[in-house]
């Protein structure tokens, strides 16, 4: 199988390929680092921006099929293992930084990449409805979960620029 393979032109396709880049990956780094980290649950079902996701305490990961749909290499690529290097981290270290140095010697050790805390993809079609709030900055969005939190009386947010508490526009 050549890497990467040519891009599917389903969602399904695309689904499948992922999977066995998932197991691909796992089988690697057992290999490599003589552990027996079982083959994690994966599913379809992340929302937002976030691309993927990993369950630590129960071996599963998530990724986001709309993302998915637009950025296939790079789910190929890069988000693939980014997930499964959080999945080893757990199990190799436990509880440690996210994106910490454990974490970032496994990116750079197994799959030779540097392992990026964001990615850089369009989330145009998976952002939801934001509200404007001001500072003295200018206005600034806030996405509708903060929104309702200010609303509640939960929160309040702080510019990060000038300090001053963002209000409803």
């Amino acid at each position: 199988m050549t890497f990467p393979p040519p891009s599917p032109t389903t969602l399904e396709d695309m689904q499948l390929n992922i999977i066995a880049r998932v197991n691909t990956c796992v089988t690697h780094a057992n290999n490599r680092l003589a552990i027996n980290l079982a083959q994690p649950t994966i599913s379809f079902d992340q929302r937002g921006k976030i691309a993927g996701c990993a369950r630590l305490q129960n071996n599963t990961l998530k990724f986001n099929p709309v993302l998915l749909v637009d950025n296939y290499a790079t789910f190929m690529s890069e988000v693939v293992p980014h997930e499964v290097c959080h999945l080893l981290t757990y199990t190799l270290f436990g509880r440690v930084r996210p994106h910490g140095k454990e974490w970032r010697s496994l990116m750079s050790q197994l799959f030779r990449l540097t392992g990026h805390t964001y990615h850089k993809m369009d989330v145009t079609k998976v952002s939801g409805k934001t509200f404007p709030y001001v500072c003295e900055c200018g206005q600034i969005e806030l996405s509708i979960r903060r929104h309702n939190k200010v609303q509640r009386q939960q929160q309040r947010y702080i510019c990060r620029q000038c300090s001053e508490i963002l209000q409803p526009l």
